[in-house]
């Protein structure tokens, strides 16, 4: 798995795009989550200190490297890490008051399958909430679009011009706010069941 190999190095390959743009949007959305949470595709965690300290969550990852490193976070929160794939979550219906994930849906195989099991483990009214990099607008668009066939083939599952809200959408998914930065790659959205 593609995954297990870039665990080690993950964070300091991010950290120039943390710095200048996921960072601030992290924290701005992040701690306001409450309740019982699940986390898909975890990482190493960079979420979890965010989280405010009556949060129990989930930590769900297919990568057993990424998912050691998230527990080595320290966090507020109560944290227990569970490894499955988005795609076939092992949770009951309606078990969680919200859903988060960042940088995830780009490399799901089938993100409106995978959508659709989130919708499923949300309760009604539940929150979803995620920080993706999808296709851009405008000069961010043609620019997503010129450069995933290179990055697709040297990494092989990264997808840069994913259509992610469409995909939340056709979730049954609710989109209550959508927030942008540089040229709409980067996007805060917050759904709800």
């Amino acid at each position: 798995m593609v995954f297990d190999a870039l665990a080690s190095g993950y964070d300091l390959g991010l950290l120039p795009l943390e710095m200048a743009v996921l960072r601030q949007m992290r924290r701005r959305a992040f701690p306001q989550v409450e309740g019982r949470v699940l986390e898909v595709g975890v990482g190493t965690g960079v979420n979890l200190p965010l989280y405010p300290p009556t949060t129990a969550v989930i930590a769900l990852d297919l990568s057993a490297p990424m998912l050691r490193r998230a527990l080595r976070r320290t966090t507020r929160a109560r944290v227990r890490a569970v490894r499955a794939d988005v795609h076939r979550l092992p949770f009951r219906d309606g078990a969680f008051d919200a859903v988060t994930g960042s940088l995830v849906f780009c490399s799901v195989a089938e993100p409106e399958r995978a959508l659709g099991e989130v919708y499923r483990v949300l309760r009604p009214g539940g929150r979803l909430l995620l920080l993706e990099h999808t296709r851009g607008r405008g000069l961010g668009a043609w620019l997503t679009d010129r450069l995933h066939p290179l990055w697709f083939a040297w990494n092989g599952v990264c997808h840069l011009n994913r259509e992610t809200v469409r995909s939340v959408r056709r979730a049954g998914f609710h989109l209550r706010r959508e927030e942008t930065r540089a040229l709409g790659i980067f996007r805060l959205m917050e759904g709800e069941k």
